[in-house]
């Protein structure tokens, strides 16, 4: 039987560790361009460096490998030069929020139309399983001569602060939930974030064990859904500024449980802030009607024929 999302796959070998997340995640992307029945020519897939770093290779649609920690400012470019695109970005939790750090947050304050997934296994996996910015003081991985002694960056936290206006959380072995979490983050008008949580069966299989005894259980009994709860993580036009940091409070004190259960779900919405595509149709007027990928700057014989005379006008000192 063929796979309904099969038109979304390659031929190429894939040499992940056997049992890693990354196949859950890279399932429910495909499944979810499925779903969305966007078009593979009309969809492309940015990653950094890392395990995560191999996924373009893995769906048929366009695909970018770009360099280390530099995934979302490549992804926003191509938005932002094609607005009618599909645009995914997809790298580990050392690329994005390591030396990636500086991209995320300003990131947030454009507020483009991507999606940004985060591969989340607390490690360095490609490099070895070192510690990532993610994995929590006292934690000790299987190639750690002592537990980690540094405090753990919160990408929830990190990015409602930035200005993401959709942020959610999900679990890489629960692929129908991550799947339509993906399908919301695509679908959002706005820079969305998915913070995947995900094993690496060779350095840190213990994502969802507070105590780090060595066992690993990965099972529903280790999670539960914001859905299924009376958890709203919207913020509406008609929430006037008390209810609106109400809200906040209450988002920020669920994405701090790590207890015995993790919730995963959307965290945050904001149906607020505009996108940086109604800013740019603001200021362009033909923005929309021809995005720089679809202006003629060149003639057959690759003179300019750009006309900057407005331009000229209007930065004039005159």
């Amino acid at each position: 039987m063929v796979n309904n999302f099969s038109k979304y796959r390659t031929n190429t070998h894939n040499d992940w560790c056997a049992g890693c997340g990354d196949f859950g995640i890279l399932n429910s992307i495909q499944m979810a361009l499925y779903d969305l029945k966007i078009k593979n020519h009309e969809t492309v897939i940015f990653s950094g460096i890392g395990c995560s770093g191999k996924t373009p290779h893995f769906i048929n649609t366009y695909g970018i490998h770009t360099i280390h920690g530099r995934v979302l400012p490549f992804a926003q470019g191509a938005k932002i030069s094609n607005p009618k695109i599909t645009v995914i970005a997809v790298g580990g939790d050392g690329d994005g929020l390591g030396i990636g750090a500086g991209h995320f947050i300003a990131a947030g304050r454009r507020n483009i139309d991507i999606s940004y997934i985060i591969f989340n296994n607390g490690v360095y996996g490609l490099t070895k399983g070192q510690p990532s910015p993610t994995l929590r003081r006292g934690i000790k991985t299987k190639n750690s001569i002592h537990a980690n002694i540094n405090c753990n960056i919160d990408p929830i936290e990190l990015a409602i602060v930035s200005g993401f206006t959709f942020v959610a959380r999900g679990y890489s072995f629960d692929m129908k939930h991550l799947k339509n979490l993906m399908i919301s983050s695509i679908m959002h008008k706005g820079l969305s974030f998915l913070d995947v949580i995900q094993p690496c069966p060779t350095y840190n299989d213990m994502i969802f064990n507070e105590n780090n005894t060595g066992s690993n259980e990965h099972s529903s009994q280790s999670y539960y859904k914001l859905e299924d709860t009376n958890y709203d993580p919207v913020i509406n036009k008609d929430d006037d500024e008390l209810t609106q940091h109400k809200k906040l409070n209450k988002i920020f004190m669920k994405s701090r449980e790590l207890g015995h259960k993790i919730p995963i779900g959307v965290f945050y919405q904001n149906n607020i802030i505009p996108s940086y595509h109604d800013r740019l149709n603001d200021i362009m007027i033909n923005y929309d009607m021809i995005p720089p990928a679809f202006s003629q700057i060149s003639d057959q014989n690759n003179n300019t024929t750009a006309d900057i005379s407005k331009l000229l006008d209007e930065v004039s000192l005159k």
